[in-house]
């Protein structure tokens, strides 16, 4: 008798102690609740506030497209995130201080119908984000033209330390750290670094690829709205990283034809020499134009035929390190 009362009290201790817990974390979340709501809805209205330049707010079909798979993914997701919630409230409730009801079982070791649920659903969960991330995968490869009546418009872009250097070829012009094109028609561009590995993103058109030195990457674009859009250099490369920046301007045909005409009448010309000024590392480079380029600069550039930039470490001290090691 006197064995059965101890484990009884054991047990009455052990499910008290659960409960105290339970409730402790229940009232601390109901404390910072205020401050949580709060937060979430700072985070709401982040694109807003960012000037609508997110991800979440696309103006092309290669954005629309990854955003369509964001909200997938979300909601396959949320069938094992919104039960594991409940679950956790529910045995926090069930099993408090006061439910006279609540067994304490500590013989329970196996349950196949428990089992059975706890896989299965992450199973298929599973299942359907890589069935998802597969077709994705294939169809919005950066390599996979656009579909559209138009002509595509031929873009080369360099990433430099620390600007963009835009080539039309058709137009024979180049542009520093802005970018025209015509709404509605496919961008192709056709990327390359001529310094340190790099990232071109248009967070509102979709599709970030890298700029790697001595090669070329391919990627498809297109703007279906009007406007200015914030295009970034998204992997770090040196201490001018952050004002890697630079607009992509979707304007009408007529405005696109003109801004070409306008650009072939006045400014320099992009050739070696000047090439070799612009190579240079600079930071937080104002817009520019060039009205011509000599043939085959980008191919130049790709091809390492031009000397590549000095890279972010030029000009910089030693590192130092922490904790110092003895050699």
């Amino acid at each position: 008798m006197h064995r059965h009362a101890a484990r009884r009290r054991m047990r009455l201790a052990d499910s008290a102690e659960l409960c105290r817990d339970a409730t402790s974390t229940w009232i601390a979340f109901r404390r910072h609740s205020g401050k949580v709501v709060k937060c979430a809805a700072m985070l709401a209205i982040v694109p807003t506030c960012a000037g609508a330049a997110g991800v979440l707010d696309p103006q092309g079909p290669v954005g629309s497209a990854e955003k369509l798979i964001l909200i997938n993914s979300l909601a396959i997701m949320l069938p094992i995130v919104i039960p594991t919630i409940l679950a956790t409230l529910g045995f926090a409730w069930w099993f408090r201080a006061s439910n006279a009801k609540a067994a304490y079982q500590p013989s329970f070791v196996y349950s196949g119908r428990i089992e059975l649920i706890i896989w299965s659903i992450p199973v298929l969960v599973i299942l359907l984000l890589g069935g998802i991330a597969w077709i994705s995968a294939h169809e919005l490869d950066p390599v996979q033209p656009l579909a559209s009546q138009k002509k595509p418009l031929e873009v080369q872009a360099v990433s430099l330390d620390w600007k963009w250097l835009f080539i039309y070829p058709d137009a024979k012009i180049a542009t520093v750290n802005q970018l025209v094109v015509p709404v509605a028609t496919p961008i192709h561009f056709s990327l390359t670094s001529a310094s340190v590995m790099n990232a071109f993103f248009v967070p509102q058109l979709g599709s970030m690829i890298y700029t790697m030195n001595g090669m070329t990457t391919q990627l498809n674009l297109q703007a279906d709205k009007l406007g200015d859009y914030h295009g970034l250099s998204s992997h770090y490369s040196g201490a001018g990283f952050s004002g890697m920046n630079f607009k992509l301007h979707a304007v009408t045909d007529g405005e696109f034809a003109a801004w070409v005409d306008k650009a072939r009448a006045g400014g320099p010309t992009l050739d070696e020499k000047a090439y070799a000024d612009l190579v240079k590392q600079s930071k937080n480079v104002p817009p520019a134009i060039y009205r011509d380029v000599v043939p085959d600069l980008f191919n130049s550039i790709a091809t390492q035929q031009l000397a590549p930039g000095p890279g972010p470490a030029e000009g910089n001290s030693a590192p130092s390190l922490s904790p110092k090691r003895e050699g």
